[in-house]
C-alpha cells in the first residue's frame, strides 16, 4: 500500500521533488480546501518523457514538437504529477499557490488557484486512466486530506466549465471516491 507524509514545509515524501518557479504565495490566512484533478500530456496524446516537467518549470524546448508552439508563453504548474506508472512528481510546496486552475469558480467561490491544490494525472480525455495511476492519486488525496483542511474534490472542467474538459470522461469518480473511503459530501459535482 502506497503511503505518503507530509513535511512542514508542504513537500511530500517519498514524492520526487522538481521545483517549479511558477508559484506565488497563498492570500493570507488561507489554506488549501480544494483538490482540484486534471489531465496533461506533452505533446498532446503522447505519454512519458520529460516534457510536462520541463513545460512546468519553464525549461520546454518549444522547437521540439509543433503543438508546443501554442503554450510557448504559458507559465503554468500544479502541485502534483501522477505518470501513467503512478510515480507522484510534486512541483510546487503545498504551502504556495500553484497556477494550474486559471479562470475558475468552485460553487460562487472565484479564482481557485487562491485555495485548491492541483493534482495532474498524465493521460488526456481520450483513454482511460492507469490503475497504478487510482492507487497514488488515493494515496495523496487521504495524505492531504490528513493535512489540510480539504472539503471537496473537483475536476477542472468543474471549475472551468467550456473552457477545460479534464479529467475528462475516463477518470472513474467511484473509483476515487471507493479508494478514499470518502463520502459523497466531498464530489459536490458527482451525484
Amino acid at each position: 500500500m502506497i503511503s505518503f507524509n507530509v513535511n512542514h514545509e508542504g513537500w511530500l515524501s517519498p514524492a520526487r521533488c522538481i521545483p517549479s518557479p511558477n508559484f506565488d504565495l497563498w492570500p493570507e490566512g488561507t489554506l488549501p480546501s480544494l483538490l482540484v484533478v486534471h489531465n496533461i500530456s506533452l505533446p498532446p496524446g503522447e505519454f512519458g518523457g520529460n516534457a510536462i516537467s520541463e513545460f512546468f518549470c519553464n525549461q520546454l524546448n518549444f522547437d521540439a514538437h509543433p503543438f508546443y508552439e501554442e503554450i510557448r508563453d504559458v507559465r503554468v504548474s500544479a502541485h502534483f504529477l501522477i505518470t501513467r506508472k503512478g510515480e507522484l512528481l510534486q512541483f510546487v510546496s503545498c504551502q504556495r499557490r500553484a497556477w494550474h486552475a486559471g479562470s475558475s469558480n468552485f460553487l460562487g467561490r472565484a479564482q481557485c488557484n487562491n485555495f485548491s491544490l492541483g493534482v495532474e494525472l498524465e493521460g488526456s480525455d481520450f483513454v482511460p486512466f492507469e490503475d497504478a495511476q487510482y492507487q497514488t492519486l488515493a494515496a495523496l488525496t487521504k495524505a492531504l486530506l490528513a493535512t489540510y483542511p480539504i472539503r471537496a474534490i473537483a475536476g477542472h472542467a468543474d471549475i472551468a466549465p467550456g473552457r477545460k474538459t479534464d479529467p475528462g470522461p475516463f477518470f472513474d469518480w467511484q473509483r476515487l471516491q471507493i479508494e478514499t473511503a470518502l463520502d459523497d459530501s466531498y464530489f459536490p459535482y458527482q451525484r
